[in-house]
């Protein structure tokens, strides 16, 4: 809410940068030299401990690597992810695991999310690329600097602005927040079901959990999805575990009916 409210002072601002009459002022009044702050230069271009596929040439990169000072070791990434969301989301795990800024930054990441679905203005504005591209990255110090972010976060999202990704940003927030729940030794786990899962059946399903994955903590997303018809449906990341769905129990008996009967 504080910072949907902050995105609401900000809207001159927005709505100048989006006015194309207003891109040739903005843009003088834009170092063209600007950089983005000094803390982005500690993300990652190629986030090599993860395994991930380089990135596409052309865009800008964060950082060779997150180097060490030599006191502390290295920070790891706890699962390798891959494609674009993946390569940003892990280097910005590896800059806030540095900073031990971790859930801080999950946290703003998310805000920002939110805001800019409540935001149309906002919203517009990391859709936009007719922006230029210094432009968007004065726009984006302001604000978030003014709203009191992490240089993490905000450098994070400089460069966003830079590399004209901030319409992937929920995405790349998707796949951060996997990371951070793996450090935090967590387990997110989706039920749908036609109506709210009740409370017994609930307990059952973490009681299997807690047999299974001892030591984890289980975080569960209720989810009510009508088309199913009936049943439970239960995943685990991006693996359905278990599918007792009437839809997909109907699917099943209809593939069974369509082949041959053999005498």
């Amino acid at each position: 809410m504080a910072l949907s409210r902050r995105l609401g002072s900000s809207l001159p601002l927005l709505r100048h940068i989006i006015n194309p009459e207003s891109i040739v002022p903005l843009r003088s009044l834009a170092n063209p030299n600007l950089a983005v702050a000094e803390g982005s230069r500690t993300f990652a271009s190629e986030v090599k401990s993860s395994g991930a596929e380089p990135k596409p040439k052309g865009s800008r990169t964060f950082a060779s690597e997150v180097k060490s000072n030599g006191a502390e070791p290295k920070p790891k990434l706890p699962k390798a992810l891959y494609g674009g969301s993946g390569n940003y989301a892990s280097a910005l795990y590896l800059a806030a695991a540095k900073s031990k800024s971790i859930e801080k930054v999950e946290s703003e990441i998310l805000d920002v999310v939110q805001a800019s679905k409540k935001c149309a203005i906002f919203s517009q504005f990391t859709k936009d690329l007719s922006v230029p591209k210094e432009t968007r990255v004065k726009a984006i110090m302001e604000i978030f600097g003014e709203a009191g972010f992490s240089d993490v976060t905000k450098n994070f999202l400089a460069v966003l602005a830079s590399n004209g990704r901030l319409r992937n940003l929920e995405r790349i927030a998707k796949r951060y927040v996997e990371l951070s729940m793996i450090h935090r030794g967590e387990l997110k786990v989706v039920v749908t079901s036609v109506i709210p899962l009740p409370a017994e059946e609930e307990k059952e399903l973490k009681q299997v959990f807690a047999e299974k994955y001892p030591g984890k903590t289980l975080k569960i997303e209720r989810k009510i999805d009508p088309s199913i018809l009936g049943g439970v449906v239960v995943e685990l990341g991006e693996t359905v575990l278990y599918d007792m769905s009437i839809k997909t129990r109907v699917k099943q008996m209809e593939k069974i009916l369509r082949e041959p009967i053999d005498f």
